[in-house]
């Protein structure tokens, strides 16, 4: 399965501002922004944005849904 792609950030004064494919997914401030930064020295930078931004659903949700064990949830 492929990993998360097309994510971009730009600093921006204190902000972090992360874009997905050319389009603003979120803005980070404060706390968050200088945790991002220096997260993203050390990980993943895009499976991090993708985190952030609530984009890692990867298409097998419904399979997830049906399976016995999560029936009736």
């Amino acid at each position: 399965m492929p990993g998360p792609d097309g994510f971009t950030y730009v600093v921006r004064g204190s902000d972090v501002v992360i874009s997905h494919h050319g389009r603003v997914a979120t803005t980070l401030r404060g706390g968050r922004a200088v945790d991002f930064l220096r997260d993203v020295e050390s990980a993943d930078d895009q499976e991090l944005m993708a985190r952030l931004t609530g984009n890692y659903r990867r298409g097998n949700e419904r399979q997830a849904r049906n399976h016995p064990r999560n029936r009736g949830r």
